[in-house]
């Protein structure tokens, strides 16, 4: 397959990772990189040698060589920019979350054309066990799904002594708080693995902000949430539950559960292990059985295990990628009707 001339926009942290993936990527091949910030230009030149290096946005877009961008920084400014590239003909992938809201998904999804875009969101759904996870679930191994469930909690560590980044949990820079910067991973992920099939509805739900015992942990001025709730029922009676905190005043945990009629899995998005995995069995004579999904057939490898080696892939392939647009935009509305709900103290039709 011929590598992908690519061009990574912000070489921050994310950013440095897509630069890593390029470098290392044969299907990929690294054009350039852009910065405003001197620093990070430095950095990503002494690490990954990218040919060119710009200092903003529209000198790499205007390089007729690079065919597709990514675009990593924060997501403020990331549509406008995103419309920039689609106008030059450039494919575009497009970090978590996809954008500020639905309106701007929208916007994206009318200017793409027949490029390929896709966002970051899926990035937890290229390991072993979701892939037999996505595999059991939508070919019906679970019967017919009732609730999707999942709750992840960090609890508050030790009051940090550097500062902490301004546009985590600040809305005007990044549209929101833990929601926007983790919830869509969950919401991928779990709409992901079971196939897209989840058609929300309705969604009640709750925010709440830092707690003042750890207002010091957060960058002055921000306003953003860092604990969300949310109850979605979905078409066909399946019920989608969500809850995420940081800066919690319990312990760390996770809890991740599929139910279905047939049996139900206990699993957890941020182990990619199939052995981490539950699969719980029933019949009728014998009830619920237990067994691990290292005991299930292999899951098929995939060669590609990032949203840009996928994004890359699908160019060449003319197709999107494992989180096109369309997908995403399932994401942002449900993104959007938890922050109405939660502003409103009432239930949110989608």
């Amino acid at each position: 397959m011929k590598p992908v001339k690519v061009g990574v926009i912000g070489c921050g942290v994310i950013g440095t990772r897509h630069l890593s993936i390029a470098s290392g990527a044969p299907h990929i091949e690294l054009v350039a990189a852009a910065d405003m910030i001197e620093a990070n230009r430095k950095r990503a030149a002494e690490r990954f040698a990218p040919p060119k290096m710009y200092t903003n946005d529209i000198d790499l877009l205007d390089d007729d060589e690079i065919e597709a961008v990514v675009l990593a920084f924060p997501t403020q400014y990331r549509t406008k920019i995103a419309l920039r590239a689609f106008a030059k003909g450039k494919h575009v992938l497009i970090e978590k979350p996809i954008a500020m809201n639905v309106a701007e998904v929208n916007q994206l999804i009318a200017a793409r054309g027949e490029l390929v875009s896709g966002c970051c969101s899926s990035r937890q759904r290229f390991t072993p066990a979701s892939r037999l996870v996505t595999r059991l679930i939508t070919s019906g191994g679970l019967g017919a799904l009732r609730t999707v469930h999942c709750r992840a909690i960090v609890g508050a560590g030790k009051e940090p002594n550097t500062a902490r980044p301004a546009w985590r949990l600040i809305k005007a820079f990044n549209g929101g708080g833990i929601l926007v910067n983790w919830g869509c991973y969950d919401i991928d992920y779990l709409l992901g693995i079971t196939g897209w099939q989840l058609k929300p509805r309705t969604v009640f739900a709750q925010t709440w902000s830092v707690p003042q015992v750890f207002k010091s942990h957060i960058a002055p001025g921000s306003d953003a949430e860092t604990h969300y709730n949310a109850l979605i029922r979905c078409e066909d009676g399946i019920v989608l539950s969500l809850e995420r905190g940081e800066f919690m005043t319990m312990h760390s945990h996770a809890d991740w559960q599929i139910i279905g009629t047939e049996g139900s899995l206990k699993l957890n998005m941020g182990d990619g292990k199939p052995e981490s995995v539950i699969h719980n069995r029933t019949t009728t004579a014998g009830g619920v059985e237990s067994t691990s999904l290292s005991e299930a057939d292999v899951a098929a490898e995939s060669q590609h295990s990032t949203p840009l080696s996928d994004f890359a892939a699908a160019i060449r392939e003319n197709r999107q990628p494992l989180t096109g647009l369309e997908q995403a935009l399932v994401v942002q509305k449900i993104t959007d009707a938890i922050y109405a709900s939660a502003e409103t103290g009432t239930a949110v039709e989608i």
